[in-house]
């Protein structure tokens, strides 16, 4: 889906209030969260690489801080689907 900010989907599908912006950045697919009932969410959190979002998740693990990022946001596959498909369309 596409709207002013850009392409998304949605994180967990039962909850619409959340969003998962996706863009190919220079040489990884980027990802920035959106949550309505949260917009300073944008601002606080700008795009991040899946190689630092794979690498913060697995310090976090080693670490056993248990405070990594959400990865069950984060869909590398379901992104890479919608850009290739917005490729297409364009």
């Amino acid at each position: 889906m596409k709207d002013d900010r850009g392409l998304y989907y949605f994180p967990y599908p039962s909850n619409k209030r959340i969003k998962m912006y996706v863009r190919l950045g220079a040489d990884d697919v980027e990802f920035r969260p959106w949550d309505d009932d949260d917009p300073t969410l944008w601002d606080e959190h700008g795009w991040a690489p899946f190689r630092a979002i794979l690498a913060a998740a697995e310090l976090a693990k080693k670490e056993g801080a248990g405070n990594g990022p959400p990865m069950e946001m984060y869909d590398v596959q379901v992104a890479i689907r919608l850009l290739k498909d917005h490729i297409q369309d364009s």
